[in-house]
Parts: C-alpha cells; structure tokens; sequence
C-alpha cells in the first residue's frame, strides 16, 4: 500500500502514460527491419516478451492508480463554501458550469444592436439589425457568479488534491 495525493496520482499517470508511448514506439520501430537480399542485414535488439510484459505491467499500474482515483473521487467528501460535495460531482459541476460560462462570455460580449451584412444585398436593399433580446446587464452580473462559483469548486478542489491522500495498492 502507498499513500498518494491525487495530484500525485495524476503526474504518476502521466509519467506512465509515457513509459508506455516510449515502449510502444520501440516495439514500432524495432519489430521488423528491411534488407536488401545482397546485403547483411543489421537487425534491432527486439525482445518481443520483454515488451510485451512491461507493456502490461505498466497497464496494470495505470489500472490500479485509475480506480484508486475513481474510488475517491466518488467517495470523497469536499467542502466547497457551505456545501459538502464529492470530487466527481465537484467535477461536473465544474464542466457544466465552464460549458454555461463560456454561453454567457459570447452573450455579454454582444452589442446591443449590430448591422447584418450579407454577400446578395443589392444597392436598394433594406440594411437589416440584429439585436439582443435579453438584459445585457443581468447577463453580465450572471456571468460574473458562475465564474466565481467555477473559481471556489476549482479552489476546493486544488486544496483537495494537494493535501487529502489515499491508498494504492501497488
């Protein structure tokens, strides 16, 4: 058993994430070789159980550090101001509420009336306007509370992952 942070776990994941990319292009590059008939071939050092066995043993530490993470990611409880939540919930919370902000980023960045240009308008067309149907102020104010409500799930949620540990089983 380690004990492990999740921001460990997440540079973990990655270095092996890395080991294995490393091991798979070695496999790519070394399984087969070219040579013309009239020459001596030079054939790369290629053990095909030695890769296939790192291979998988990296999987499997990869495996363990993953559900270890899910498991506390769902168990977990975080305090996000007066709110207990788990990490998971905290981190769709977190998608839903960036996919939200970015709808209310386009809205607020819209004025209030804009002319519409199109490539067929002939000299005597009628200039068309496009304007907002909505309170550009409450967007705005709106816009400002889901970035502060993303900016204190993603603080607890830092605080969390620096601090809080949990076992692997490794």
């Amino acid at each position: 058993m380690k004990k492990i942070t999740s921001a460990y776990a997440n540079k973990w994941l990655k270095s092996l994430e890395e080991d294995k990319e490393y091991w798979i292009n070695k496999e790519e590059a070394s399984s087969t070789y070219v040579a013309a008939i009239n020459e001596e071939p030079v054939i790369p050092e290629y053990d095909y159980a030695e890769v296939a066995a790192t291979i998988a043993e990296i999987d499997e530490k990869i495996a363990v550090i993953k559900h270890a993470l899910n498991v506390t990611n769902a168990t977990a409880k975080v305090q996000v101001k007066d709110t207990e939540m788990s990490v998971d919930t905290i981190l769709i919370k977190m998608a839903q509420l960036n996919k939200r902000k970015a709808v209310l980023d386009r809205m607020r960045k819209q004025l209030p009336k804009t002319r519409e240009t199109t490539s067929y308008m002939s000299r005597n067309a009628v200039p068309e306007y496009r304007y907002v149907n909505y309170d550009l102020d409450l967007v705005k104010q709106e816009y400002e509370r889901v970035s502060q409500n993303v900016m204190e799930l993603q603080m607890a949620l830092d605080q969390y992952n620096q601090t809080v540990q949990f076992e692997v089983d490794l």
